[in-house]
């Protein structure tokens, strides 16, 4: 297990019967990434990721 999965496992516990819109959640990523300037880097491949799940030519990785 990596130490990260204790913060999606907490996620998961708190807010996982919410629903939220992508919109929302790119709000809070940008709320995050100005109060945690140094995470702007992973927030932005993570939000990268996310919005290529569905595309054919990418590899999930």
């Amino acid at each position: 297990m990596y130490f990260t999965d204790r913060g999606i496992e907490e996620l998961e516990q708190r807010r996982g019967d919410e629903e939220v819109t992508f919109a929302w959640l790119a709000e809070q990523l940008r709320h995050f990434v100005d109060l945690n300037p140094d995470f702007e880097t992973p927030v932005e491949r993570l939000a990268t990721w996310l919005a290529r799940l569905d595309d054919d030519d990418d590899e999930v990785q």
